[in-house]
């Protein structure tokens, strides 16, 4: 969708879309119950790394968005939006929210976060304005291997899982509970934040 359809009001939708899915990726971190995979693979790294949870998942959709290359595929707007500001609300978040006392604390954190993440994908996704690093790099490769794209995002997640599990990123319930709950929520918010365009005379 070009960029000078109503800005003024798909802007702020797609801002507000990232700035609540880094949010509810910090919530799904402190309730240390296992996250969704590239969040278990930005632990890992930050295992091995002086740098934040936040920096990291900055650089890695920056090294994301560095493998459209080949795939021929274009960033937008939207892409850009994300890789700014997703990391630096996570860490945002990771300062504000506590590390939580017990159990009933942990899981109310992770359903908050999963429930939150699902919404925010519908409401950032309906501004229409691109496409994050990971998910253009699933199109990308779905286009070039010319399989579906279940089974390309499949694949991409388990790699990732597996790296981040290996680097000793955090995989637990939680990590199922994203896989199994995140889809049907985003789903469900899809079609009341999904924008359409103006409709003109004929």
């Amino acid at each position: 969708m070009p960029f000078a359809e109503r800005p003024l009001r798909r802007i702020p939708q797609l801002l507000t879309g990232l700035a609540l899915y880094g949010f509810s990726i910090a919530l799904t971190v402190r309730a240390a119950l296992g996250v969704n995979p590239w969040a278990v693979l930005n632990q890992g790294l930050e295992r091995h790394t002086p740098l934040s949870f936040g920096a990291l998942t900055t650089l890695v959709g920056a090294a994301v968005l560095a493998l459209w290359i080949p795939l021929r595929q274009r960033p937008a707007f939207g892409t850009f939006a994300n890789i700014a500001l997703v990391g630096a609300v996570a860490d945002a978040g990771l300062w504000l929210v506590p590390e939580p006392a017990g159990l009933p604390a942990r899981i109310a954190l992770l359903t908050a976060g999963i429930l939150l993440n699902g919404f925010s994908i519908a409401v950032y996704v309906g501004a229409r304005f691109g496409p994050g690093p990971r998910d253009g790099l699933m199109t990308g490769l779905t286009a070039a291997t010319g399989r579906s794209l279940r089974t390309v995002r499949t694949g991409i997640e388990l790699a990732v899982l597996a790296a981040g599990w290996l680097l000793g990123g955090t995989v637990g319930v939680g990590t199922v509970l994203y896989a199994v709950a995140v889809g049907p929520v985003a789903q469900f918010s899809v079609p009341r934040w999904a924008y359409a365009p103006r409709r003109t005379a004929a």
